[in-house]
This record gives structure tokens, C-alpha cells and sequence, in this order.
């Protein structure tokens, strides 16, 4: 009676699902190696008994700024363990967008005893200190979407933070970081930014396709059983995710296809599993806009979409064989060679195909590879010999 049910946790291609959770922390950061290098720079003198580290890091959804900096806090405790007493505390303005919410997570973080009522933001402050002072503790605090907490409350608790050790000799007990998809420092008052250092700033930018296959590869050697996703499925998918740039987009789709791979019992991700997740996903461009494109372009999408129907990418030679197929069963003569790559430029620019070049098979040269991950071919297949011949009588 519920057989169905047999192929929930089947692990026909997921195999550690964990992998593919927003929390999960890789114990390696790929494609950010350059950033985690200015961040260490920035933090270089922590490693004294006074030293200090202060970064705002700012960047778009995606760009993998949360994850940068948890992966340094936890890098940076197990490198020191043996010179300094680090702690981390990681508070998300958006859920502790007060100066006194703030200052609660923080002490509750180290003293989760420690009374949540009734205390404000200056014996909160006292509290913390004390902590810090009675085991001989550094600690890096990491105020999160901290715009949020700017808004509504202002920048005081960040300077009062600051100035932790004001009044002690040689003391370093505080180091902060601070957050952003937004650029904050206009926010900041200039007593603020005097002391968080304006070259203290790390702009990250989104991901490349590169940088997304990297991240995408990763995931799929923690996560997914050996041999079920092959590379041409990777680079589907970070072609899929490259106009956002976003890193977790990029794995939602491999995860979102394992589960229809698995889902339809199969133990290997085919390009449809992609196709079908990325017409799913909030930002996804509904089928582009076809319609305005010239017959001919047409004609040379809808032979690609019949050969993508059934394989991962197309190389431009036979992209232009299959045009003239299509061009025969339309009764069309096909244009020259010159016109087909301009119709096949635009289809990219557009965003209807993804190209890329690489070496030939055959021989010295170079040949472009066309994939489709933005849309299902089968969807727009169909649409196309609807659309084709009102086009052509016009």
C-alpha cells in the first residue's frame, strides 16, 4: 500500500542531503581564495595578545559573504588555538535589529544562564566585559545584514563595542565584522568608520560561471553518490545559475535536480532534471521572449531544441546541419553561413542559449558548445512549430 513511499531517502543520487542545506558549512571555501586572503590581512595582527581585526564586507545575495566569514572565524579559532582564546559570536540583524537585542545574543551566546530581561545596553556591555576579562578571552563578533540594525536603530552599539577596551592597557578583547548586501559606510557615522578603518572594506562581487562550477563541483562529491552527476550536468548548471551569480541558486538547482533524478527512479541526473528546477525558480525569465525574434533565428533554435531534448549541448557545426534540416521541412532555403552565426550571437545575448568555446575534437581548432539550461527545449520545441508558420507567411 505505500510502496510509493520506497523511494523517500532511497539514495539513488543523494547521499548526503545535508550537504545541500543553507547551514552547512564546507571545511573549504573554493572560488573566494583571493578574498579570504585580504580578509586574513586584515585580521593579521590578531594573532598578538592585543591585536585586533575590524571588516565591513559587503556584496549581493549570493555572493558568499556569510560563508567567508564563518569559515574564517572557524579557521581562524583552530589556528590560533594555541596562541590566543578566541570566541565567535554571529548575530543576523534582521532577527536583532535593536542595539539591546544585539547585546543580549552576544552575552547569551558566551553565558546562555546569563538573565535576558531587565538589563540594558550599558550593563550588558559591563557583562560582557567581565566575561572577557575573567578567562583571558578575545572575542570577533559578527553583526549580519547589519543595515537592518542601522536603520533602526543607529551605530551606537557597534562604537560602544569598539570601544570595549578603552579605559585598559594593552588590551585587545574585541575584534567585529560587519555585513552587507548594501554599501553601509554612508550609514556609519564618522566616529565609527574613523575607527573601523575605510581600507577595512571587502567588496565582493557575484559569482562568476567559473566560480559557480567550482562550488556546484564541491557539493557534488560531499553530497550525491559517485557517478550520478556527470560534469556535463555541472556545467549546465552553473550556466543555469551564472546570470544571477549566486552561489545558492547554484545549488539548489543540483540539489532541486538530484531530487527529480531520483524522484523519477533514476540513478543518474539527465539535462532535463536541470531544465525542468530552473523554470521552477522564482527568477527565471518565463520562456524569454521568442516571439520577437526573426524566422530564421527560429528555425535554428527549434533544431537545437530537438537535439538538447536528448543531450546535454550542441556543437555549432551540428547546430547549423540541424538548421538546415529544419530549414527543408519548412521549404525554406537556409542562409549563408555569415547570417547564421549572427542569429546564433543574438539567441546568446539573449539569453535563449548559453555558448562556449572549447578545443575540437577533432583537429587543432576551437568549436563552440551550445547548452540550454534556462528552459525546457521540449517547451519551447513546441511553441516554435506553433509560432513558425504564422511567422513565415507573414
Amino acid at each position: 500500500m505505500s510502496s510509493y513511499l520506497d523511494r523517500i531517502g532511497a539514495g539513488l543520487v543523494l547521499n548526503n542531503p545535508e550537504v545541500f542545506g543553507f547551514d552547512f558549512m564546507p571545511e573549504e571555501l573554493v572560488g573566494r581564495e583571493d578574498i579570504q586572503g585580504q580578509l586574513a590581512s586584515i585580521f593579521s595582527s590578531i594573532s598578538h595578545p592585543e591585536g585586533t581585526g575590524r571588516a565591513v564586507i559587503t556584496g549581493p545575495v549570493g555572493s558568499g559573504k556569510t560563508a567567508l566569514v564563518k569559515r574564517f572565524c572557524d579557521d581562524v579559532v583552530r589556528h590560533l588555538s594555541d596562541k590566543r582564546h578566541i570566541k565567535t559570536v554571529h548575530v543576523n540583524c534582521r532577527n536583532a535589529a535593536t542595539a539591546s537585542r544585539v547585546m543580549q545574543k552576544i552575552v547569551q551566546d558566551l553565558d546562555p544562564g546569563h538573565p535576558d530581561r531587565g538589563l540594558g545596553v550599558g550593563e550588558l556591555l559591563t557583562s560582557l566585559r567581565r566575561m572577557m576579562q575573567r578567562d583571558n578571552s578575545h572575542l570577533i563578533v559578527v553583526l549580519d545584514e547589519v543595515d537592518h540594525l542601522l536603520r533602526q536603530s543607529g551605530d551606537d552599539v557597534i562604537y560602544k563595542l569598539m570601544r570595549i577596551d578603552e579605559d585598559r592597557e594593552k588590551a585587545g578583547t574585541l575584534s567585529i565584522i560587519l555585513i552587507s548586501q548594501e554599501q553601509i559606510l554612508d550609514l556609519l557615522e564618522g566616529a565609527v568608520i574613523s575607527r573601523m578603518g575605510r581600507t577595512n572594506h571587502i567588496r565582493m562581487t557575484p559569482y562568476d560561471e567559473a566560480g559557480l562550477l567550482q562550488i556546484i563541483s564541491q557539493r557534488r562529491d560531499l553530497g550525491l553518490v559517485t557517478g550520478s552527476c556527470p560534469d556535463d550536468i555541472l556545467t549546465l548548471v552553473s550556466q543555469a545559475a551564472a546570470p544571477s551569480g549566486d552561489a545558492r541558486q547554484s545549488i539548489e538547482l543540483l540539489e532541486g535536480a538530484a531530487k527529480r533524478a531520483e524522484t523519477s527512479g533514476r540513478s543518474i541526473i539527465e539535462s532535463k532534471d536541470v531544465q525542468k528546477t530552473v523554470v521552477t525558480m522564482p527568477t527565471n525569465v518565463d520562456s524569454m521572449n521568442i516571439e520577437e525574434i526573426p524566422p530564421h533565428a527560429m528555425l535554428i533554435l527549434l533544431g537545437l531544441c530537438r537535439r538538447l531534448k536528448r543531450q546535454e549541448n550542441v556543437t555549432s557545426g551540428e547546430a547549423e546541419k540541424l538548421y538546415h534540416v529544419v530549414c527543408e521541412e519548412f521549404d525554406q532555403g537556409p542562409k549563408g553561413h555569415t547570417t547564421f552565426w549572427k542569429h546564433l550571437k543574438r539567441l546568446a545575448q539573449e539569453d535563449i542559449i548559453v555558448t562556449r568555446t572549447a578545443k575540437a575534437e577533432v583537429g587543432r581548432g576551437r568549436t563552440q558548445h551550445i547548452s540550454m539550461p534556462h528552459m525546457l527545449p521540449s517547451d519551447v520545441a513546441r511553441r516554435l512549430e506553433t509560432l513558425i508558420p504564422n511567422r513565415l507567411r507573414r
